[in-house]
């Protein structure tokens, strides 16, 4: 699974799933969300990861877990897949890989280089059973090639959960939610050489105390510097929010710039964004309303963003708090901006798309704009991404052919839907 607690929360709402599918309804009309494919489980893959497109808006993507089960006999370890736009506007399939273990099991999502070839990461398998970074490269007979760039020790990482970004000179960047010197997890760099070899370089180990379990994506402001979330640790164990600045002789220096406190969020697990003036954008799976009958004790979860002042320092301001079912709840994933500055993601439980629109006052005004109903998709628990004419295009975990998905819980094996705003 991409994450500790991704695969905690799925197996938690596998329980429930059955008796609550029923009583859900969509919360807009039902063209405005097309299934454009749902997954049948076995060989095929289940649960798939976030989607991207190519220049020809064919969408790719990963699913967790599926595939082999020679590697992993519960879940299988996860493939790779291209879905393209075919005749009567069926989208076909095709694994472009399938995970053995060796090579990495449980891939996250992925990311297209110049060339276009892909590369992602897989939160355990390879050399050391600690995670790998991987690439997939077309050949001329329309094949896809898989190789491993870098297998986790541990010691310089392990268990690789988020998507990588690339650096203007190529190199790759992420994190690893264990690892490092402290065990805590790390900020890693890898560099490409002549000779198509790649080095990593660990740029920040945690220490708990400035973070602890990084799982998110990073993102570079216009300075070079990266930012980031950890889930857990900070000065009160609810998770920060993080730089990484860039030095002299390669050097990185990382800095705390909010450590939540759960009732202004807890366990930022979705990565971040950076608007044009440099604000920053999150989401926190628990944490805000702390007396919500659905959550209990430890929130529904937030928006948050964080500003920087003229003297470098910054604030968070909660921009809205999930109540439960009305609104969902335990937004896993990452936020996207329109082009009118509005944002937009989802939440894992509660089974919802939603929309954050700014007003005039500083106050942010929540849409749900989809409810799954689970025949067409439930647990929506990865990012979101636009097409050029302004269509939302995600995943959910689960949901779509309840009664004909060949895994073993019964409650569909997830979809890749489009929503028109």
């Amino acid at each position: 699974m991409p994450t500790k607690r991704s695969l905690i929360v799925l197996v938690a709402a596998l329980v429930v799933i059955s008796g609550i599918l029923a009583a859900v309804t969509p919360a807009s009309a039902a063209d405005r969300e097309k299934v454009l494919y749902a997954f049948n489980g076995g060989g095929e893959g289940l649960s798939p990861s976030a989607v991207i497109f190519d220049a020809a808006r064919n969408l790719y993507g990963t699913t967790t877990s599926g595939g082999n089960y020679q590697c992993d006999r519960y879940f299988g370890c996860g493939t790779v897949f291209k879905l393209e736009l075919g005749a009567q506007g069926k989208w076909n399939k095709t694994i472009l890989h399938t995970f053995k273990g060796k090579d990495g099991a449980y891939p996250s999502g992925l990311i297209f280089g110049s060339a276009g070839n892909l590369f992602g990461t897989t939160v355990a398998g390879g050399a050391k059973g600690y995670g790998t970074v991987f690439k997939l490269a077309l050949s001329a007979d329309g094949n896809w090639t898989e190789t491993v760039l870098h297998s986790f020790n541990n010691k310089d990482g392990g268990l690789p959960g988020s998507t990588l970004i690339f650096d203007a000179t190529g190199g790759l960047y992420g994190t690893t939610q264990t690892g490092g010197t402290h065990n805590f997890g790390t900020v890693f760099k890898l560099t490409p050489s002549t000779d198509a070899r790649w080095t990593e370089t660990v740029l920040h180990s945690f220490n708990g105390k400035d973070g602890n379990d990084p799982t998110c994506p990073l993102v570079f402001d216009s300075a070079g510097n990266l930012y980031g979330t950890t889930m857990s640790g900070g000065a009160k164990g609810f998770g920060t929010v993080f730089k990484v600045a860039p030095g002299a002789n390669g050097s990185w220096t990382e800095m705390v710039l909010h450590s939540f406190n759960g009732e202004d969020g807890d366990q930022p697990f979705g990565g971040l964004i950076l608007d044009r003036t440099g604000n920053l954008y999150g989401t926190t799976v628990e944490g805000g309303n702390l007396n919500s009958d659905t959550c209990l004790d430890v929130g529904c979860g937030v928006v948050f963003k964080l500003a920087r002042d003229a003297n470098g320092k910054w604030t968070e301001t909660v921009l809205h708090e999930f109540s439960g079912w009305a609104d969902g709840f335990y937004p896993e994933a990452g936020l996207i901006f329109d082009a009118d500055g509005n944002l937009y993601s989802t939440t894992s439980s509660g089974s919802n798309v939603f929309k954050l629109s700014p007003g005039k006052d500083g106050k942010w005004t929540e849409t749900v704009l989809r409810a799954f109903n689970g025949k067409d998709g439930w647990f929506p628990w990865a990012g979101l991404i636009f097409d050029g004419s302004g269509n939302l295009y995600g995943t959910t975990a689960l949901g779509g052919k309840l009664n004909n998905c060949q895994n073993q819980y019964g409650n569909g094996c997830g979809v890749v839907f489009e929503i028109t705003p």
